[in-house]
């Protein structure tokens, strides 16, 4: 099903096409016209329209000290203008394969001209095997026009990520409409890196957000955990105590926080 809205851009770069829609309401990034890569309000260009990248964000209730954050896949950089609105000290690094997709969120989507702001033009695998810079936090949000790229389940991949996170560092990934087969081997490969560090929950888009840690999963009370959501969702705008909630809900969090 095509998207609705008038397309106000179409550029095509080695990779395939990249377009812009607009709606009396929004902006939308599509690689095939199709499906939404990512979604802008006009009326909120900072924010996070869609329900997956705000679950995303769930990672940061384990982060003690926010300074420094890696996203993996810059897209029109929804999660990288919601970040830098949020945390006036914070430093972002985003890696974007495709440089026409970074020009395109510079020119339509709002995507800020700051020092705090990195754009590594470059492939994610390849950046995380050579990168010597420690994260609090890395987001993975690696896709295209068929879906999942392949990389975000190699195991060399996620090793990196675990390698380039601080010691409380949290690897959050977004798994979208993936394969039964390619399920199993990423929650293999999961447990082979990070042993049973892992936390999981589903949203209504269909998304799972998956969760793992270089090192022991903080133990929170609820109310710890509530009252972080309550504080980030005033920060960020969001609705971060319906995902404090959730986490709460999740089978895996409950043998790890205390009541």
């Amino acid at each position: 099903m095509d998207i609705n809205g008038i397309c106000i851009s179409h550029t095509v770069d080695e990779h395939g096409p990249i377009y812009v829609y607009e709606t009396r309401t929004s902006r939308i990034l599509s690689f095939d016209g199709k499906i939404y890569q990512s979604y802008m309000k006009l009326n909120n260009v900072n924010g996070l329209a869609l329900g997956y990248t705000q679950a995303m964000m769930a990672g940061l209730f384990f982060i003690p000290m926010l300074k420094t954050v890696s996203i993996m896949g810059l897209g029109a950089g929804s999660m990288v203008k919601n970040l830098l609105s949020s945390f006036s000290e914070l430093n972002v690094h985003a890696v974007e394969y495709r440089e026409a997709v970074a020009k395109t969120a510079k020119k339509y989507f709002s995507l800020p001209d700051t020092d705090r702001l990195f754009i590594h033009i470059d492939d994610a695998v390849n950046y995380m095997k050579n990168t010597d810079m420690k994260s609090d936090i890395i987001f993975s949000d690696l896709y295209n026009s068929a879906g999942m790229e392949p990389k975000q389940i190699h195991s060399s991949y996620l090793r990196d990520c675990k390698n380039a996170l601080n010691e409380q560092g949290v690897l959050v990934l977004n798994i979208w409409h993936t394969a039964l087969k390619s399920h199993t081997k990423l929650d293999e490969l999961l447990a082979l890196e990070f042993e049973d560090r892992l936390l999981r929950f589903e949203v209504e888009s269909g998304n799972t957000i998956i969760l793992a840690f270089k090192n022991n999963i903080p133990l929170l009370k609820r109310n710890e955990l509530l009252t972080k959501g309550k504080r980030l969702q005033a920060e960020m705008n969001i609705p971060m105590e319906r995902y404090a909630e959730l986490l709460w809900d999740t089978r895996g969090n409950k043998n790890r926080c205390q009541t």
